[in-house]
């Protein structure tokens, strides 16, 4: 059985990228003397390069397989949890302020791991059904 991956939509690298350079225009536009403009625009271009890095390093979010579920961890690292390590899979919805979120939740005792549709490419929903399945039938 091929391992089932989900990945970051394409978009987001490209939305971040887009906008690292409006900022850096915006102000060559509007405030090019102001010492402190350049600092906060450059700053935030930076990290919203770094973070469209990210998303261009490690596209694939969460793998499963046999063996278990492979999450990407802090900036780029990768983490392999075994299913008996894997306590309970289930989707996190909430309403706040008229936004409904919905997010994926593995939680695997003494760490926790959450996954927006951004970064699944996929409606968390839908993954969650197909983990707690594959999960069921390794077992």
């Amino acid at each position: 059985m091929a391992p089932l991956q989900w990945r970051v939509k394409p978009v987001l690298p490209v939305t971040k990228l887009l906008g690292a350079v409006a900022l850096v225009i915006l102000v060559v536009a509007f405030g090019g003397d102001d010492p402190i403009q350049w600092v906060l625009a450059l700053a935030t271009a930076a990290g919203l390069t770094l973070w469209a890095l990210r998303d261009l390093i490690r596209p694939v979010r969460l793998t499963a397989d046999e063996t278990g579920i492979t999450v990407v961890t802090g900036y780029a690292a990768r983490r392999h949890l075994p299913w008996p390590t894997i306590e309970r899979i289930r989707v996190d919805r909430r309403n706040r302020r008229g936004i409904r979120s919905e997010l994926l939740e593995i939680d695997a005792g003494e760490s926790l791991h959450l996954f927006n549709i951004h970064e699944l490419g996929a409606d968390p929903e839908e993954v969650a059904k197909a983990l707690n399945e594959l999960r069921y039938v390794v077992r």
